[in-house]
């Protein structure tokens, strides 16, 4: 990055980020990435981890919205990215007589948008269920107040995993990738802009990154790059708050998902493993958009909302896992932050320099494209986007090895549970994790405290997949930080010893990442006692960023 000038450099690697380096590079292009923490660190890693059309639009009268992202959802679930979207039920419970036709009408007219987006449906036809057909798929469900139900299909995705899968798909394609790598400033050449200036946030270090067009794919922080160039940059991002709870499966019966209306947002009840994921919220943030703190109310609102409908209440005892993100919406003239736009604006403050923000996590294949065509103007010669046409890594072979599972896990001596769990989260690169094992038998353990996962899992991801800090690997690679009631500080310990034997850390690093990792836990847990955003707010920044933001005085929250 110090010699090269690059046709693209992208600043921020979420979701819209990393789809614009794939999207960029597949073209051709030569393209440049620069996170200032991890990949997926902000909003890509703490949604609903849904992949939707977003059927509450509908109602809002939002049908090209709609559309689009139906059209989307059918690409990822049958072309781009079958190993890592996957079809999950939903029941619209019917509580009062009107309904059945009222939500019938949109369920129907949802299928029919997915049916005709050209790209495939890649998930079953909606249904409607009796009372009793409703409690038998979801036993929980209170039958009091209960007439029925319409079941319905959308997508899910664990959202960091397809963050990295996508980014490693970009850098396959020839895209430069560097994280812990923080912008410091944008390079001028009068009114053009012509690069950035970086800090390396692990030495220290500075150095300029030139480059023809220079796309800020920045999420929450986007309203910075008007800071930065010190003049207005054309569009305003608001932060919506939303959190989410994890329960086990035993604390709700249940075959299927929920999906229930709230005065201020849509509640879902997600199946995710041997886990519930329950969200979320929806409430205007203005503090530390790098580490967003759920409060106790956050929680109460929740399990208050849920347990309406359900015929044994979950509490704070059954909780295992709780996250916290915010959402990037165009600022509009409403105050709620849930009428402001889910669409995505491109705008161009400066010549070389373009932002992307707004959209929503399915669109993302479009808000990157819409970005590049811009970006392409000033690159003659470049040709049409095709990322509708490429799978992303781990796609090509896929079904194949899902259909041979039971003759892999003999080939290499593990269950078929262990070869179906690693295909859903490599593909068909799964093969590179079992040949860890194959090659260090000792890799084949499970992880203490996480037994779903094994120790081969955290050697790849140091290896392989970017990660370089425990805080990587345990919140983000893995899913270990939320689906373990200790929330992986019982892993972190060993965790810490295999990363340290790829990455070579040496005794007092390997007791900073743990020391590090349980600070950042324990700020966690105790923002979720407080009783206001501003508290757990403080609570949360009571633990400094593990990539030394907190460590030095003169270096404040990331901006990217």
């Amino acid at each position: 990055m110090r010699d090269e000038t690059f046709d693209v450099l992208i600043i921020g690697a979420g979701v819209t980020g990393a789809g614009a380096a794939l999207d960029a590079a597949s073209r051709g292009l030569s393209v440049a990435v620069v996170e200032a923490r991890d990949l997926a660190s902000g909003t890509s890693s703490r949604s609903s981890k849904l992949i939707h059309g977003g059927l509450r639009y509908l109602e809002q009268l939002e049908f090209p919205l709609v559309h689009e992202a139906l059209r989307e959802r059918g690409l990822l679930l049958t072309r781009l990215a079958p190993h890592l979207v996957r079809p999950v039920p939903f029941l619209v419970p019917l509580t009062r007589w009107y309904e059945r036709p009222y939500y019938g009408a949109g369920v129907a007219l949802y299928d029919a948008m997915s049916a005709v987006s050209g790209h495939g449906r890649g998930v079953p036809w909606h249904k409607h269920l009796s009372r009793r057909g409703a409690h038998r798929l979801f036993p929980s469900l209170r039958e009091d107040t209960l007439r029925g139900a319409i079941r319905y299909f959308d997508g899910q995705v664990d959202d960091a995993r397809y963050v990295v899968t996508l980014m490693r798909s970009a850098a396959s394609y020839g895209a430069a990738v560097a994280t812990s790598t923080r912008v410091v400033g944008i390079i001028r050449d009068a009114r053009e802009v012509t690069g950035v200036r970086v800090r390396d946030m692990e030495s220290r270090a500075e150095f300029d990154v030139r480059a023809r067009t220079v796309i800020a794919a920045t999420g929450v922080w986007s309203d910075d790059i008007s800071e930065m160039i010190h003049e207005y940059a054309g569009l305003r991002v608001r932060a919506s708050k939303g959190i989410h709870l994890l329960v086990p499966r035993s604390a709700i019966t249940g075959d299927v998902g929920l999906i229930l209306r709230t005065e201020k947002s849509v509640l879902f009840v997600i199946p995710w493993g041997g886990h519930w994921l329950i969200g979320t919220t929806d409430t205007d943030w203005d503090l530390d958009r790098a580490h967003p703190a759920a409060s106790s109310v956050d929680i109460d609102y929740l399990l208050e909302h849920v347990n309406a409908v359900l015929d044994r209440p979950i509490t704070h005892d059954d909780i295992e896992g709780v996250y916290a993100g915010l959402r990037p919406l165009l600022a509009g003239e409403s105050e709620m932050s849930s009428k402001l736009s889910r669409e995505h604006a491109v705008v161009e403050p400066m010549l070389g320099l373009m932002l992307v923000a707004g959209g929503k996590y399915t669109t993302y294949r479009v808000m990157a494209r819409d970005v590049i065509d811009h970006a392409a103007r000033r690159l003659p010669g470049t040709p049409e986007s095709r990322t509708d046409q490429v799978p992303l890594a781990g796609a090509d072979g896929f079904h194949a090895a899902w259909a041979h599972r039971t003759s892999m896990a003999r080939r290499h001596g593990v269950t078929v549970g262990v070869v179906e769990h690693l295909l859903e989260r490599y593909g068909a690169l799964a093969t590179e994790v079992l040949a860890l094992v194959d090659e260090h038998p000792e890799l084949g353990r499970a992880l203490p405290g996480a037994p779903e996962y094994l120790a081969a899992e955290i050697h790849y991801a140091a290896a392989a997949e970017g990660a370089v800090h425990l805080d990587d690997v345990l919140t983000r690679r893995t899913r270990i930080s939320i689906e373990t009631p200790h929330r992986g500080t019982e892993t972190a310990p060993a965790a810490a010893e295999l990363m340290g034997d790829v990455l070579g850390w040496d005794r007092a690093a390997r007791d900073r990442e743990v020391e590090h990792y349980r600070a950042r836990v324990e700020a966690e847990r105790e923002s979720q006692r407080k009783e206001d955003d501003r508290t757990a707010d403080a609570a949360r920044l009571g633990a400094p960023d593990v990539r030394g933001y907190g460590a030095d005085p003169a270096v404040t929250a990331p901006l990217f």
